[in-house]
């Protein structure tokens, strides 16, 4: 069906270049009526995909909030059903990640359990290079930054900084 016809669509536009490469002289009216025809219907054919993708992508918002009917996901050509079996994937992550913040459950931006603490510098700092080699600073005295806290115990026990108590 669907499927079908983008293999007609594709055998089509074949035969229109075709017909225009054989064409040796490049002003007759047929060739360039051939031209028209072949860029017209590429024009109808990214047409009608774009409205196949945003269809998609409805039909994945709606399908989040309220299931999906069996009837659309048949009609989908098999790249179609691969993506929006990837768009559902990442709406649900996120829908998880939302509520783990509704509950109070922050996590990390890189995902990792790694956490940040509060410290306030007492001396200046020169630049330095992190656990995973990145770098940061430098640093002046006063300098309040949310930095891994392993790096933080480092710096506390070195006596270049002070821990922010946080409330």
């Amino acid at each position: 069906m669907i499927k079908d016809f983008v293999k007609e669509v594709a055998e089509y536009l074949k035969d229109q270049e075709e017909r225009i490469s054989k064409d040796k002289d490049l002003f007759s009216e047929e060739l360039q009526k051939n031209k028209k025809h072949l860029e017209n219907a590429v024009s109808i054919f990214k047409e009608l995909m774009l409205r196949r993708k945003k269809k998609l992508l409805e039909l994945a918002f709606v399908s989040a909030e309220t299931g999906i009917s069996k009837r659309d996901f048949e009609n989908m050509l098999t790249f179609e059903k691969d993506t929006f079996e990837k768009i559902m994937k990442a709406i649900n992550e996120g829908d998880k990640k939302m509520e783990k913040l509704l509950q109070g459950r922050e996590e990390n931006a890189e995902g990792s359990g790694q956490k940040n603490k509060l410290i306030i510098f007492k001396a200046d700092t020169e630049e330095f290079l992190d656990l995973e080699g990145n770098k940061l600073g430098p640093f002046k005295k006063g300098d309040i930054v949310n930095i891994p806290q392993e790096i933080t115990n480092i710096l506390i026990v070195d006596n270049k900084a002070d821990p922010v108590d946080e409330e």
